[in-house]
């Protein structure tokens, strides 16, 4: 089961995914409009909702903003039916990110750009958790989440199935718009202070670069993710991808 206990995600929720609520918890007598949105939302949606005095809430989840939700986990998309929707695949893959701050910014950055599904190793990776959903400012409900057990396996499939397996790397001799993102494509992005690892490194067909011109030696996961994603919007704009 997980919780979410700010105003934001729990909206997104019951805009979205109503039924993955199991119960609602929020502070008697509705002190300010949007609880009483979430409120009305919920009844709507025949949402279960328990008012309670803001000490029980506190007991619930200390640092609240009025209210606690509690869902059921948000399932994992199957990769091999994210292929089969799209006609010409985008994809984000992480491997070993594992700060939730820089996962809910990649999220967000994807849904925004159209990618079709980010993909994650099973360990030593950031899940869905509340701070992501906060920061990803309710792209976690929108964008598909593939869990992979074994990341080089899944970029050999991948390279099998036609996609061109991108890698960021920094001080590679490619530069990120060189490359021709009309085509089936996976950018794999590294952890946050490690890059790819080798064995993932190995299955790139290619590796590209961001130029730093300053005296910062490389740039946040987050803010990689977003020039590589907004480069195949760029790229792709003139086939509808908006």
């Amino acid at each position: 089961m997980e919780t979410l206990s700010r105003l934001n995600p729990v909206l997104e929720i019951l805009q979205s995914s109503p039924r993955r609520i199991i119960k609602l918890f929020l502070v008697e007598q509705l002190p300010n409009p949007r609880l009483k949105q979430v409120f009305r939302l919920a009844r709507q949606h025949n949402v279960p909702v328990v008012l309670v005095p803001r000490k029980k809430l506190d007991r619930l989840q200390p640092h609240h903003q009025g209210l606690v939700a509690w869902l059921s986990p948000k399932p994992y998309a199957d990769l091999k039916q994210v292929l089969e929707r799209s006609p010409c695949p985008f994809l984000v893959v992480l491997d070993s990110v594992e700060d939730p701050q820089n996962l809910g910014a990649i999220l967000r950055s994807a849904e925004g750009g159209g990618v079709d599904a980010v993909i994650i190793p099973a360990r030593r990776a950031a899940g869905l958790t509340e701070a992501v959903a906060a920061v990803s400012a309710g792209a976690w409900e929108h964008i598909p989440l593939c869990r992979e057990k074994n990341l080089a396996r899944t970029l050999a499939w991948l390279k099998e199935k036609g996609l061109w397996v991108v890698g960021a790397e920094a001080g590679a001799g490619q530069l990120w718009y060189e490359f021709d993102y009309s085509q089936p494509v996976a950018i794999v992005l590294g952890s946050e202070g490690r890059g790819l690892r080798p064995i993932i490194r190995r299955q790139c067909d290619v590796l590209l670069a961001l130029p730093l011109l300053g005296k910062v030696s490389s740039l946040n996961v987050a803010a990689t993710a977003a020039v590589f994603i907004y480069e195949v919007v760029r790229q792709r704009g003139a086939e509808g991808r908006e």
